[in-house]
C-alpha cells in the first residue's frame, strides 16, 4: 500500500515513482495556487536532464495561471534536455490544452502508468 506523502503547499504534491519527479496539482489552480507552485516547479525543473510529470489529475479549475506553469515547466525542462510529461483526462481542461495549442507540446495521457510508459522522445520537444 503506498502512503500519499504530505503536501508542500495546499496544491501540491511531489513524489518520486519510477525515475520521474511527479508534480500532483490538486484543487483549483488559479493565480493564487501558481503563486505557491511556482517555486516548488522551478526548483524541480531546474535540473539538468530531469524527468518531470505533472499531473493534473486531481485538479478541480484551471485558468490561464496553471497554462502559465505548463509553459514554463516545459521550457525550463528543454532547456535543461529533460523530460516533462502531462497527465490530464478532464475534459474542459484538455479542451482549453487543445485551443491553446499546448496539447501539441504538450501531448496529455489520461493516468499516471500511461504516462510513465511513454518514450523519451514524446516529452514535448517540438
Amino acid at each position: 500500500m503506498r502512503q500519499e506523502p504530505a503536501p508542500l503547499t495546499r496544491h501540491l504534491r511531489v513524489r518520486q515513482e519510477r525515475g520521474h519527479t511527479v508534480l500532483e496539482f490538486r484543487g483549483e489552480i488559479d493565480i493564487a495556487a501558481a503563486t505557491e507552485i511556482a517555486p516548488h516547479l522551478d526548483r524541480e525543473t531546474n535540473r539538468p536532464a530531469a524527468r518531470v510529470v505533472i499531473d493534473l489529475s486531481r485538479i478541480e479549475f484551471f485558468d490561464c495561471s496553471g497554462l502559465r506553469l505548463l509553459y514554463r515547466a516545459r521550457s525550463r525542462v528543454l532547456d535543461r534536455e529533460g523530460q516533462l510529461l502531462l497527465v490530464c483526462a478532464h475534459p474542459l481542461t484538455l479542451r482549453v490544452l487543445r485551443i491553446t495549442g499546448l496539447s501539441r507540446l504538450l501531448p496529455p495521457q489520461p493516468t499516471l502508468d500511461a504516462a510513465l510508459e511513454q518514450p523519451e522522445a514524446t516529452s514535448g520537444s517540438l
